[in-house]
């Protein structure tokens, strides 16, 4: 397991976040996301490999894992949730759709939020591949860099740069 992510493992749960290890660390994404997303770095790899759930103590705000990936969360938010919620701003107008889907094509989001409103941290997989950017309602698609990459996003969250709960 990767240092950084054994330390926010640690650092989640001693800090009261509902952080679970997973049983074995075989990865079996499902294949509408491995053939979206050709270029998933490896560090949120093994982060996926180790981590079954991950969410902040006031479960507002959580990791996209495995099973979210999969579908098979009991969590009422998919995975590309904030994707689903700019595609249906878009209605009926094909050409605002596909520019949003081919934004997301670009962006892996990794953790999902709706504590003050709708919100989200991505990977970058393409201008600076591997940075961690946020976007919030009601321009998803317009996003800052908060990091350069996941190691760095984590150290971020345990010094409580970025207001989890």
């Amino acid at each position: 397991m990767d240092k950084k992510i054994g330390e926010f493992m640690i650092w989640a749960n001693e800090n009261g976040w509902a952080i679970t290890e997973k049983s074995g660390v075989q990865l079996n994404l499902d294949s509408s996301i491995v053939s979206r997303y050709k270029e998933i770095p490896n560090e949120y790899l093994d982060f996926l490999s180790v981590v079954e759930k991950c969410m902040t103590p006031n479960e507002k705000t959580w990791f996209n894992c495995e099973d979210e990936f999969n579908n098979s969360s009991d969590s009422a938010f998919k995975w590309n949730e904030v994707e689903l919620l700019s595609l249906e701003a878009a209605v009926n107008d094909d050409n605002w759709k596909s520019e949003i889907t081919a934004w997301w094509d670009n962006y892996l989001p990794i953790v999902m939020s709706v504590d003050g409103g709708y919100s989200f941290y991505a990977i970058d997989l393409t201008h600076d591949k591997g940075a961690i950017v946020r976007g919030y309602e009601p321009e998803f698609e317009e996003v800052d860099k908060v990091a350069n990459s996941l190691g760095e996003f984590l150290e971020l969250i345990m010094s409580n740069s970025l207001g989890f709960q």
